[in-house]
C-alpha cells in the first residue's frame, strides 16, 4: 500500500488524459443517444407501420447484441466499408448506436405512461402527430422515466472503458499503461474505481434534483 499514493501522484498526466477522454466519450455518446433514442421512441409509437418496424428492429438487434460485438463491427466494419474515422469517432459511434437501444425503449415507457385522452384532445384542436409528440407527449414522457434513463447514462459511462480495447485512451487504458510502468495493478484500478465514483455520483445528484423537482411541477 506504499505506492498507492505515487500511483496517482506520479502518473497525473496519465489519469488526466485518460479521464478526459472518458468524460469526452460519454458527453458525446450521451447527448447523441439521447437525441437518436428519442427519435427511434417517437417512431415506436408512429402511425406509419415502416418506421415502427424499422423502430423494433433497431432495438431488437442491438439491445440483444454484446456491446463488444458492436464495437468490433464499428471499428473493422466500417473501414472494410471505406468509411473511415478515428478510432474516438468509432467508439463514439458505436456507444451511441447500443446506448440508443435502451434510451428508446425508456422513452417509449414514457409515452405510454400519458393518458391517451391528451393525445385524442391534442388532436382535436388540430395538432400533427409530430406537434403531440413534442408538445404534449414527450415533456411529459421525460418526467416519468428520470430514473431509468440516469441509469442508462451511468451505465455509458461504465461501458466507455471498453473502448480501451480498441485504442483509445481512456480510463480502461490506465491499468495496462501502469503495468508497463512497472506500478501494481491493485492500485492503479482503486484509483479508477475512485475515479468513476467521482464521475456518477453527480449524475445521481442530478437525477434526485430533476426528480424533486418534476414531482413537484407534476
Amino acid at each position: 500500500m506504499s505506492e498507492f499514493l505515487p500511483t496517482l501522484t506520479d502518473n497525473w498526466s496519465l489519469f488526466g488524459k485518460a479521464f478526459w477522454n472518458t468524460v469526452v466519450l460519454f458527453v458525446l455518446s450521451g447527448i447523441l443517444a439521447l437525441l437518436w433514442g428519442t427519435v427511434l421512441g417517437a417512431f415506436r409509437v408512429s402511425p406509419v407501420p415502416a418506421l415502427r418496424w424499422f423502430g423494433a428492429g433497431y432495438v431488437n438487434l442491438l439491445r440483444n447484441t454484446p456491446l463488444t460485438l458492436v464495437f468490433f463491427f464499428v471499428a473493422f466494419g466500417f473501414p472494410y466499408l471505406e468509411i473511415n474515422f478515428s478510432f474516438t469517432t468509432f467508439a463514439v459511434i458505436a456507444l451511441t448506436a447500443y446506448t440508443s437501444a435502451f434510451v428508446c425503449e425508456a422513452v417509449r415507457a414514457g409515452i405510454n405512461t400519458v393518458p391517451a385522452g391528451q393525445a385524442e384532445a391534442a388532436r382535436a384542436v388540430g395538432l400533427t402527430f409530430t406537434q403531440t409528440l413534442r408538445f404534449v407527449i414527450l415533456p411529459q414522457a421525460f418526467r416519468a422515466v428520470v430514473p431509468p434513463l440516469a441509469s442508462i447514462l451511468i451505465a455509458l459511462l461504465k461501458n466507455t472503458t471498453i473502448a480501451a480495447g480498441f485504442s483509445v485512451a481512456e480510463a480502461g487504458s490506465i491499468r495496462a499503461n501502469l503495468s508497463e510502468l512497472g506500478y501494481p495493478a491493485l492500485g492503479g484500478l482503486l484509483w479508477v474505481v475512485i475515479g468513476f465514483l467521482i464521475l456518477v455520483l453527480p449524475l445521481s445528484a442530478a437525477q434526485r434534483n430533476l426528480e424533486r423537482r418534476w414531482s413537484v411541477a407534476r
